[in-house]
């Protein structure tokens, strides 16, 4: 079956179908976020109203969905802090594709999109993301966008009284590295 996915960003009309599509890749894989499903299933799905565009003037700051048949299958957001002196840094959050979707090249077609849209912020030249150590598929998956590692916390996620690590990566968008 031919099934076009459509990547776009995230409007607030979408909010509620994204907050359904979190709360469920929050509750089915606990060690992939550092948010839990107890907490933020509690979130009104307008609380995520400032991981949109329509506030930020300078670009880098955005949600984009990847949708089937209008149907929300998957979302990667960007963060832009906007102190002047990290205001170069963008941060990738909230990488999800919904079970049945999976294996599809959503997850690659939403990192490639998003990398695109954050190049295209003015003076946005990094992005970092964090990845919890054990999950081997989505680390690969950001190696394999260009991603390079740069550190690692173990110990930075406490889960079923478990500790567990997280990798820190980044992707310089400029064509030289400092």
């Amino acid at each position: 079956m031919d099934e076009r996915i459509a990547i776009r960003a995230l409007q607030p009309g979408d909010l509620p179908p994204y907050k359904a599509m979190r709360d469920a890749m929050l509750a089915a894989y606990p060690l992939a976020y550092t948010s839990d499903f107890e907490a933020e299933s509690l979130r009104p799905a307008d609380s995520f109203r400032s991981r949109l565009d329509a506030d930020h003037t300078e670009g880098g700051h955005f949600t984009l969905g990847a949708l089937v048949s209008e149907q929300l299958v998957g979302a990667i957001s960007c963060e832009r802090d906007p102190r002047a002196k990290v205001r170069h840094i963008g941060h990738i959050t909230a990488m999800m594709v919904l079970p049945g979707w999976q294996r599809r090249g959503i997850g690659r077609a939403l990192m490639r999109a998003c990398v695109a849209r954050a190049r295209s912020a003015a003076g946005l030249t990094l992005l970092t993301l964090s990845v919890t150590s054990t999950n081997e598929e989505a680390r690969r998956l950001y190696l394999d966008s260009g991603f390079k590692p740069y550190g690692r916390l173990e110990g930075a996620l406490r889960w079923d009284g478990r500790y567990h690590g997280k990798d820190y990566l980044c992707l310089w968008l400029t064509e030289h590295e400092p």
